[in-house]
């Protein structure tokens, strides 16, 4: 079984920059996945980055944060950080990452939340203008 650990997350103000980073354990295969997603209030779960243990390390980001945010891995997966600037009120949500082992490309990941088997415990970010 996999195991995510979150950690990060906080109140800013509109322009600012938060990192969250979320540590993996248990992985039964070498190659997985992993993505952040995000739910603000009154809205569905959304995509915000992904990225696979491939060897050209793919990733993806949701058209809302292209630009702004970064997803980039360390020791082997085991830790994946999102990167966080110029943060907007828009931004304000629940921040989950989820991970899975299976076969799909880091954009279907990205494109359905149902898709992950593990999740973190989730993180509040706060946005202020």
């Amino acid at each position: 079984r996999v195991n995510l650990a979150q950690s990060g997350g906080g109140s800013v103000k509109a322009g600012g920059s938060l990192r969250l980073s979320c540590a993996a354990s248990g992985y039964y295969y070498s190659r997985h996945c992993l993505a952040w997603f995000r739910q603000g209030p009154g809205k569905e779960r959304e995509g915000v980055a992904a990225i696979c243990s491939d060897s050209d390390e793919s990733t993806s980001y949701g058209d809302a944060v292209k630009g702004r945010f970064a997803i980039s891995q360390d020791n082997g997966g085991d830790i994946v950080y999102l990167e966080m600037t110029n943060l907007k009120p828009g931004d304000t949500a629940v921040y989950y990452c989820a991970a899975d082992e299976g076969p799909y490309s880091v954009n279907d990941y990205l494109q359905d939340w149902r898709r992950f088997s593990y999740w973190g415990q989730g993180a509040q970010v706060t946005v202020s203008s």
